[in-house]
């Protein structure tokens, strides 16, 4: 299905964005590795009393499943769907193709997360033609490559392309012309605007604004007043389609870390240092993975009644070294109380490097390093083996190697 406001102009004059986005990315991801589930309704998420939905899809979106939801309430909605927990090693490779695909049209290309990324097509429309055909284009060759479906929105802003690409979906595409921007953004609920969320939205309705076009009719001082200057400016930037916003091809990381929500709460301390241990080793890795190095371990708590605590220690050398980032993490453990137990825990590291960047970091680039030489090793067995081939004996039990997360769930939405 494709849709254009009137794009029928090979050379703009303005700017080119296409949003692709992946449709129901990781349910989709799951459907093709098991044929048999295609058409059935498919859940991915977390599998236990707490865990919450990432992805559903269209066969579980008629039943009212949607991400976010507590599997809990999804099993209800649904009985009949077919449950599933999440897989990220396989939605990161297939979101590495399709990034391969959005490249080989231009090297313009902004991931926002793994299913979906903006991208300039400026400059490959005397190529490829008015953006509606390059959309087609990116369409069919993510089907060839992964057999997976995109949906791509395009238009002169990001804000307003990825709009369009929500509008496109299921299995779509809408390019908005220039000139017929203004009347597609005037008539949107303005709950569509970024930014604004279920309190914004009640101050804006309080001022009788239920259309983009209404809140950009606002008398001057009325939006300020009802939402503060600053978010006032925000919104009348985006009713008005001001948004200047380049395609970034490096988004600078800020932070890597991964957490916990336990089915039950965890009392103990002893089970705690090992999920600690567990928690740093994928941290460490998706480092190393990432070529970065960081100076400051975060550990964070959160107790049953939601309470959340954070404590860090900045390092006097960046480091990507499981053994290192575990140590500190387990000494800042020490300091949290544990008696009301943990809902939920978690390891990150921030004030990231690249490796080698500073002076700190070059002697880590040496090959005398021995804890070095071994973390690379360690990468190779598990490159080759599967992640829960080797690891640290404090995570071994009856099952084996506990080192992927198990029935909870983390990371981007598994997509719409």
């Amino acid at each position: 299905m494709s849709r254009a406001g009137a794009d029928d102009e090979a050379r703009p004059t303005t700017r080119s964005i296409l949003h692709a986005d992946l449709d129901a990315f990781f349910a989709s991801v799951e459907q093709l590795h098991d044929p048999s589930l295609v058409g059935q309704p498919v859940i991915v998420g977390g599998l236990g009393n707490r865990g919450v939905v990432a992805a559903a899809s269209y066969e579980a979106r008629r039943f009212g499943v949607h991400s976010a939801m507590p599997t809990a309430h999804a099993r209800r909605a649904c009985p009949d769907g077919v449950f599933l927990p999440p897989r990220f090693e396989a939605y990161s490779e297939a979101s590495r193709t399709v990034l391969e695909v959005f490249r080989s049209v231009t090297p313009l290309v902004e991931p926002l997360a793994l299913d979906e990324a903006f991208l300039d097509v400026t400059g490959a429309h005397r190529l490829l033609g008015s953006s509606v055909e390059i959309a087609e284009v990116l369409r069919e060759r993510v089907r060839t490559a992964t057999g997976l479906v995109v949906s791509v929105g395009g238009a002169t802003t990001k804000h307003l392309a990825k709009l369009a690409s929500q509008d496109a979906k299921p299995d779509g595409v809408l390019v908005l012309a220039p000139d017929a921007e203004a009347g597609y953004l005037e008539q949107l609920p303005v709950g569509r605007l970024w930014g604004v969320g279920p309190a914004t939205l009640v101050k804006l309705e309080r001022l009788g604004v239920g259309t983009v076009a209404d809140l950009a009719r606002l008398p001057d001082g009325a939006l300020d007043r009802a939402v503060g200057p600053g978010r006032a400016e925000h919104l009348l930037s985006l009713a008005t389609n001001a948004d200047d916003r380049r395609v970034e091809t490096v988004r600078e990381a800020k932070s890597v870390g991964h957490e916990e929500t336990f089915a039950r709460d965890v009392h103990s301390r002893r089970a705690l240092h090992a999920e600690v241990v567990r928690l740093a080793e994928l941290v460490a890795r998706r480092l190393r993975s990432a070529g970065l190095v960081a100076r400051t371990v975060v550990l964070k708590a959160r107790y049953p009644d939601f309470s959340t605590i954070t404590r860090s220690r900045t390092l006097t050398e960046p480091t990507d070294h499981a053994a290192t980032i575990s140590s500190v993490a387990l000494e800042l453990l020490d300091d949290v109380d544990v008696g009301r137990g943990l809902r939920l825990l978690g390891v990150s590291t921030s004030n990231l490097l690249e490796r080698g960047a500073s002076q700190e970091t070059l002697d880590l680039d040496g090959g005398d390093d021995p804890s070095r030489r071994l973390d690379l090793a360690l990468d190779e067995l598990r490159d080759r083996f599967g992640e829960e081939a080797v690891g640290p004996a404090r995570l071994a039990g009856p099952g084996g190697l506990r080192v992927q997360r198990r029935g909870s769930l983390y990371g981007p939405d598994g997509g719409r």
